[in-house]
């Protein structure tokens, strides 16, 4: 008899990842920052002497959610921070092929988001208007890689991101980006992940 296909995942710490049903309980941010540190954006089509990873991305989507609403709660700016955490176990696949593979793909990554903000004291369901500043942020991010480093020209970039406008978009768009070695980048969202939970 043919044994059970294997549906978890083994990660450093030593928990062992149900890929199917994610338990908050076997998530740890030593590993979630170790993934996203080597899962490249833009599938490694960027400049620089290494990829821009998406640990390098997620401080960049925090820190300008915090330039469009300088006033956000600690908490929400975590949120923002493990807004792509997902993919420290399924990669980062860019829009297009999401697209292609469809809704199979999108309700396992948002089982494993929603396990990733349950184990980091975030409600299941993320405030509307935080998944919207969120959402601005990241599209802003995008704008930024894709012109800086992807290749995009800045009218390829608005058409396909949208230049930041609005609150924050004049020091949004003063950031210059340089992509940080894997282990800089590990080491930067761990900080930061720590900075934003200190007494929580």
């Amino acid at each position: 008899m043919r044994a059970p296909a294997r549906a978890w995942q083994r990660m450093l710490s030593g928990r062992r990842l149900d890929l199917l049903d994610p338990s908050p309980l076997d998530i740890e941010i030593e590993d979630i920052a170790q993934g996203l540190s080597r899962v490249a954006r833009w599938n490694g089509q960027t400049d620089g002497d290494c990829a821009f990873t998406v640990a390098q991305h997620s401080v960049l989507v925090e820190e300008l959610a915090g330039r469009i609403r300088p006033n956000i709660d600690q908490r929400w700016r975590l949120a923002a921070l493990l807004h792509d955490a997902a993919e420290y176990v399924i990669g980062d696949l860019i829009s297009p092929f999401k697209a292609a593979v469809g809704a199979d793909y999108k309700g396992f990554e948002h089982r494993l988001a929603t396990a990733i903000q349950v184990r980091f004291g975030l409600p299941r369901d993320l405030p509307e208007t935080l998944r919207g500043l969120i959402k601005r942020a990241d599209r802003a991010a995008a704008y930024l890689e894709a012109t800086q480093l992807a290749g995009f020209d800045a009218s390829e970039g608005q058409r396909y991101f949208g230049k930041p406008r609005g609150s924050g978009a004049q020091a949004i768009l003063k950031v210059r980006l340089q992509p940080w070695a894997p282990e800089e980048a590990k080491t930067r969202f761990t900080k930061r992940f720590h900075s934003l939970t200190k007494g929580a």
